[in-house]
């Protein structure tokens, strides 16, 4: 046996691992750290707001790489242009689901058990109670409880006999409010969870006379989720017949854009008949379980190459970028890759109403519609070096000064119809501009279960701020003089509410042997 030392007391035990396992535990499930794991949730949706994201508008996040090449890239590699798919993100997503998981799935079990107890027994002295009041009848103890009890439950009031006494309770849906609110907020989350890990969003450009179909390789961009199976895609098709846009033409705001509409056709399945539907700005499409958001639009030039040996090599619309929104100056390059003996390239500047500016010395777009549209153009000869393999950007010209070269000469300004003579051999024709829009398809087989969550969610809360517990307690006692003395108890989760004067009005109006002037006593 060991011996302890005189003069020295055993050192306490720590908590252990389990020990602060369970008291992690606690703090995590804690409403306190609920709170803060959903200001943090909020706090960083707010990226998401202000800078662009690549799921919703990919250009712009190129647009402002190329902006701000100090400070971009940071932002890029804290997964700011793509915030809702961030790691640090959905580790806050996933705390919160897991912390009101252990705050609210608790707090309802406590409740269930708490709804099936009697309501608690009278306490000893009604009158340090926030409401109270007493006063003396005729009547004996047990008319009087058996008058409380019928009248307490006609209010709809949960009511068990004590000794001597009546103890009512009600308010029950106030708490319940409060849990609804909390567990419509875990479906919430789990919802939109879930339709992250089997949605999908995607990007397309559409140019007018353009079509698509649900199908991988028709996205310029696309983002599935986690369990994203790709054969269950719904094949519905779209084309896009005329795309309008109406700008202000007078004033301050001229050029400023008043209303964009997309007449578009879709078949929900291959087989269906074909339907009409006009996409315009938050007016989204809804087929085949994914929704079709109008986001962005632009022009595409026309233009009709001939090679070298006179044949056609390239004739079609090719989408440019813009550089500004106000008159939209775009940008954009063509390859032709099919043109012989040499492959072709041209990098171009459209302007839809292009002016002249005189003390500049340069062309300008005074107006976003087509009014004057004009084309510049800079033309290379060589090797595109599509055939490396080496993916490329339809917006980009690679490997010039190595494997294409300028063409002396190659430069021109064209007006709708022109063609220009390339030196060395073939031509081009600015043939005109159709326009393009960008369209984003989402699906998110959460968002009808989110929709109702949050239905759930307003109504529990509504009721939690409307209805408040309530007790109330009768005790009738015989007194001097043959007489009853009743004593009625009332305590309010909150403020006092008037229903314990009813209470108490009707006890008296339903017993006319209540002495007059007898002596009351109400505290409030």
């Amino acid at each position: 046996m060991r011996r302890v030392s005189q003069g020295r007391e055993p050192r306490p035990k720590g908590l252990g691992p389990v020990g602060w396992l369970r008291w992690g535990w606690r703090q995590l499930t804690s409403m306190r750290t609920a709170l803060i794991l959903l200001f943090l949730v909020a706090l960083g949706s707010v990226p998401g707001s202000i800078l662009p994201q690549r799921g919703q508008a990919p250009e712009k996040v190129v647009e402002y790489l190329d902006e701000h090449r100090t400070t971009g890239p940071w932002l890029d590699r804290l997964s700011l242009f793509d915030v809702f798919a961030a790691p640090w993100f959905a580790a806050i997503y996933i705390l919160l689901f897991v912390s009101l998981a252990g705050c609210v799935i608790p707090r309802s079990r406590h409740h269930w058990r708490a709804m099936r107890a009697r309501p608690p027994a009278a306490p000893r002295v009604l009158s340090r109670l926030p409401q109270s009041t007493s006063y003396e009848t005729e009547r004996d103890a047990d008319e009087v409880l058996a008058e409380a009890r019928r009248l307490l439950r006609g209010r709809r009031f949960r009511v068990a006999d004590g000794k001597g006494s009546v103890a009512a309770e009600k308010g029950y849906l106030g708490e319940i409010g409060n849990l609804l609110f909390h567990l419509a907020l875990l479906v919430l989350l789990f919802a939109v969870g879930a339709g992250a890990l089997f949605g999908y969003r995607g990007n397309i450009v559409l140019t007018e006379g353009g079509a698509f179909a649900n199908s991988l390789a028709y996205y310029d961009q696309f983002t599935p989720g986690r369990q994203f199976d790709p054969d269950r895609m719904a094949p519905f098709s779209m084309r896009l017949d005329h795309f309008k846009v109406t700008f202000v033409e007078e004033g301050e705001r001229r050029g400023r854009p008043l209303d964009f509409s997309a007449r578009v056709y879709y078949r929900e399945r291959p087989e269906a008949p074909e339907k009409f539907y006009n996409l315009r700005v938050n007016h989204p499409l809804a087929v085949g379980g994914a929704k079709i958001y109008l986001l962005n639009h632009g022009y595409a030039p026309q233009f009709t190459v001939r090679d070298g040996n006179g044949d056609i090599a390239y004739r079609g619309a090719m989408p440019f970028l813009p550089l500004e929104q106000r008159n939209l100056t775009s940008e954009g390059v063509i390859k032709v890759p099919d043109a012989r003996p040499q492959q072709l390239a041209f990098q171009a500047v459209f302007w839809p109403t292009a002016v002249a500016d005189t003390r500049n010395k340069q062309v300008l777009s005074a107006f976003p519609a087509l009014l004057n549209p004009t084309v510049s153009l800079m033309t290379f000869r060589g090797d595109l070096g599509l055939d490396s393999g080496i993916p490329q950007s339809v917006y980009r010209i690679e490997g010039i000064g190595k494997t294409l070269q300028p063409v002396r000469g190659g430069s021109k300004l064209l007006r709708q119809g022109e063609t220009f003579a390339i030196p060395g051999g073939g031509s081009i024709t600015f043939d005109g501009a159709k326009e393009w829009i960008s369209l984003s398809v989402n699906r998110d087989p959460g968002r009808l279960p989110a929709l109702a969550a949050a239905i759930v969610a307003i109504v529990g809360l509504i009721g939690s701020f409307l209805v408040r517990r309530r007790r109330v307690w009768v005790r009738a006692t015989p007194g001097e003089g043959g007489r009853t003395v009743v004593e009625v108890g009332g305590l309010t989760l909150g403020n006092p509410t008037p229903e314990f004067d009813d209470v108490v009005a009707a006890l008296r109006r339903d017993d006319p042997q209540v002495r007059t002037g007898s002596d009351d006593k109400t505290e409030e």
